[in-house]
């Protein structure tokens, strides 16, 4: 049991509420989990350097560990498998000529537990509005709140910019800013056995398969974790 069961615990003057009016604000948060019950100021969007999270085209940061895994466009990855809880991921990208890999980014998330699944989907975007709303939440019509001791999920929706483009030569075409999201993950419980691009990494003996020293580690597995039955529903 949380030692912050049944009691009310004040949030910091610095975020004074856990859903403020503005965007923008950080939100009032309580890690049940943890041994000292004291409430934090936590930012809405995902730290794409703390561990769990998936962003960029993708990247992935563990408990010390960093790496990239690439996918395939137009198709699904297991991010996270476990004996209650599936993760699978959309992944989006382009392959310009010349190159033998495709630039890839996560454009939506399917997830499993228990009997329930719903997605997380950045929409697709010809020109990028800061002013419009990129991100659709689905579950049979109905809001989900996601109980906590399966997982907590922080989501963002970014596009690929002129700027990205220029530098990575992505060659992003002018239909299409590939709206994706990042994603950041903490998850309670998991198995020692849970599997997946992600999930793999929380196993005690896990050991990084990429390349040490080297300035963008890559790792494989597309093979492994390609997904052909998906809860994008």
């Amino acid at each position: 049991m949380s030692p912050c069961f049944l009691k009310k615990i004040p949030c910091p003057a610095e975020c004074p509420s856990k859903s403020p009016t503005n965007p923008k604000a950080k939100v009032c948060y309580l890690d049940c989990n943890s041994p000292v019950c004291k409430s934090q100021c936590k930012n809405r969007k995902p730290n794409c350097n703390g561990r769990g999270s998936a962003c960029l085209d993708p990247r992935f940061v563990c408990s010390g560990i960093v790496f990239y895994f690439h996918g395939r466009r137009n198709e699904h990855f297991t991010l996270v498998s476990d004996v209650n809880l599936q993760i699978n991921a959309r992944f989006i990208g382009l392959r310009p000529e010349g190159r033998s890999r495709d630039y890839t980014w996560i454009q939506a998330l399917g997830v499993l537990f228990d009997s329930h699944n719903f997605s997380i989907e950045a929409t697709p975007s010809s020109i990028w509005d800061d002013e419009v709303d990129h991100l659709k939440l689905s579950y049979n019509g109905e809001e989900l709140v996601i109980p906590e001791e399966v997982a907590e999920i922080s989501v963002n929706v970014v596009p690929v910019t002129k700027e990205d483009s220029r530098i990575h030569n992505y060659q992003i075409p002018d239909d299409d800013c590939f709206a994706h999201l990042e994603v950041q993950f903490k998850f309670y419980g998991l198995s020692s056995k849970v599997e997946g691009v992600l999930g793999r990494t929380y196993q005690p003996d896990f050991q990084n398969p990429a390349k040490p020293g080297v300035a963008m580690p890559v790792v494989g597995g597309e093979d492994k974790y390609r997904n052909h039955i998906t809860c994008f529903c």
